[in-house]
């Protein structure tokens, strides 16, 4: 392991050696980049790994989010409660219908969306309720299903940061009227990009399956710049990331140059729309999402593994732990009063990248807040968890000696 090989939440962080090797295999049979039987197979092992009767695939979670409410029937104009605390992938797919994104505070303790002030804010017209699993950590279903019934509201479940959770024994994404999942480069599971909508209604389901044949499919350019991440992540930039800055400086070359995509595109930022949003999901990243998704039970032990590391190790500091144990750890989420300095000191003094969601209410940082129809103020907890939080990496690359060696950083802090 080269010195100057970062320790990092993201940066295609799941990437194993046979993803790299299905990835070049890919490379060089552009004949199954667009079309082929994996994205078939892979919607068939979703549905019946989570036990439901349709799942439509997409190039990604904000697509399948999109596609969920264009066929839902929503008028324009209606509004879609949702949590702050969240990213513009959760925000954008409700813009992007003509709909209005209405923000609940959340719950300091488990980062989900507040069951006090969604029913102080809740309205009688209020027709779609977004729950997200922040993190992995599974939102109250009993009290949001009580609360969904009694207002004839519809639930959508944002199952980004959680596939694999179980809320009481049942999968998440199984309690709404429809869900979604995202693979993009730093979830559960990744194909660089990719994402999936569930539902148990045929109606639902035909409209989503009509949205995924109007959508088409992404150019075959944008398909080659997924490949090219994790091969270019694992060999190039990451050995030498720290070394000079020269890896860094290597991928934000390769994005400009459109040799790689970027994570989130300047027009989402903004509240716009890009060209490769929305489409259906490629054959190519269907067979990395594949790869990935036989290794879940492994991933997710191993988070969970990581997770009791962290639990043991930090209790009894300064710092504020999660306070559910059984979940699904996408990252651990801790609390401290100089969160901002301990990422700072973290990258700059120990090659420690951390923290990179959510410094704000809104991520990434740069998001343009009125653009997202968001004002300061709205959500009071979540803009204070954004400057006390950050987050450790649980993800399978990170060993056990690499969880010490970030405690044992952590706790230089008072």
């Amino acid at each position: 392991m080269s010195y100057f090989r970062p320790i990092s939440i993201s940066l295609s962080p799941n990437v194993q050696k046979d993803d790299l090797h299905v990835a070049l295999n890919l490379i060089i049979r552009p004949w199954l980049w667009k079309r082929g039987k994996a994205t078939q197979q892979l919607e068939d092992k979703f549905k019946k790994y989570l036990g439901v009767k349709y799942a439509v695939s997409f190039n990604s979670g904000r697509s399948a989010f999109f596609a969920i409410l264009k066929s839902l029937g929503l008028n324009k104009g209606d509004e879609v409660l949702l949590q702050a605390f969240t990213c513009n992938a959760a925000i954008n797919p409700i813009l992007w219908a003509d709909l209005k994104p209405v923000y609940i505070d959340c719950d300091k303790e488990n980062f989900n969306i507040s069951i006090n002030d969604l029913k102080n804010k809740i309205k009688p017209e209020n027709k779609v309720l977004v729950i997200q699993h922040t993190f992995g950590l599974p939102a109250n279903m009993d009290e949001i299903n009580l609360i969904v019934r009694q207002n004839d509201m519809i639930l959508i479940e944002d199952c980004a940061h959680s596939l694999g959770a179980e809320f009481n024994s049942q999968k998440l994404g199984t309690f709404g009227k429809a869900s979604f999942f995202s693979f993009s480069r730093d979830k559960i599971i990744s194909s660089v990009y990719g994402g999936m909508a569930v539902t148990n209604d045929p109606s639902l389901a035909d409209k989503l399956r009509q949205a995924q044949d109007e959508f088409g499919m992404p150019n075959s350019l944008w398909v080659l710049q997924q490949l090219l991440h994790p091969i270019l992540l694992h060999y190039i930039i990451l050995p030498v990331y720290n070394f000079l800055d020269l890896g860094k400086i290597f991928l934000i070359l390769s994005q400009w140059l459109h040799i790689l995509s970027k994570a989130v595109h300047w027009k989402e930022k903004r509240g716009q729309r890009p060209d490769y949003f929305p489409k259906a999901l490629p054959n190519a990243l269907a067979v990395m999402a594949l790869n990935q998704f036989e290794k879940l039970g492994n991933f997710n032990n191993h988070r969970q593994k990581i997770a009791n590391y962290y639990y043991e190790n930090l209790k009894g500091t300064e710092f504020i732990l999660p306070t559910k144990k059984d979940n699904i750890f996408l990252r651990f989420t801790i609390q401290h009063k100089k969160a901002h300095e301990i990422i700072y000191s973290a990258w700059h003094k120990q090659n420690i990248l951390l923290g990179d969601w959510y410094t704000t209410p809104i991520a990434p940082f740069d998001t343009k807040l009125e653009q997202m129809q968001y004002k300061m103020g709205m959500c009071p907890t979540a803009e204070k968890l954004a400057q006390i939080t950050l987050n450790l990496p649980t993800h399978i690359n990170i060993s056990l000696k690499d969880a010490e060696r970030i405690v044992n950083f952590l706790k230089t802090f008072k």
